[in-house]
């Protein structure tokens, strides 16, 4: 079974969902994005976000995980039924990559992937490009992030 088979250009499946915690955006910051806003609830209140917010960063990463665990999951799924899953592998890229509204302490990120197309590469035989739309909405319906990926299939 090909990704395009399973998911039609259009799809829209939900991947997961996932709550920052201020000591969670902390964290990760202080690890990979240490800037006020996302470190120190005190200073972010001097930030044009007013207030402690997930460095855009950590709001990709949550989409990963997702996907992952998602992926995996499905894939255990199609085995179990005798389904010959899809061979992903690593992503070639992404693009327009944009963080539309601040993530705050204590918003519920839903995460999603929608297929938007599947080609096979002319220039390496065996392998299939998938592009989609990742995006992340918060619990208000606010769209927070989202950016074009590409994941590479194995024929």
């Amino acid at each position: 079974m090909k990704m395009i088979e399973l998911y039609p250009a259009g799809h829209r499946v939900e991947t997961g969902t996932r709550t920052f915690t201020a000591d969670d955006i902390i964290r990760f910051a202080e690890k990979f994005d240490p800037q006020p806003f996302h470190t120190d609830p005190e200073a972010a209140k001097a930030y044009v976000f007013g207030a402690l917010c997930a460095s855009g960063w950590h709001t990709c990463a949550g989409w990963m995980r997702c996907f992952i665990d998602f992926w995996g999951k499905k894939v255990k799924r199609l085995a179990a039924e005798n389904i010959m899953p899809p061979k992903l592998g690593p992503s070639p890229g992404f693009e327009q990559l944009q963080w539309l509204k601040p993530v705050y302490a204590g918003d519920t990120i839903t995460y999603s992937l929608t297929s938007v197309e599947s080609r096979p590469l002319a220039s390496r035989p065996g392998l299939i490009l998938n592009t989609g739309i990742g995006e992340g909405v918060n619990q208000d319906g606010e769209t927070v992030l989202r950016f074009r990926t590409k994941i590479l299939e194995f024929e």
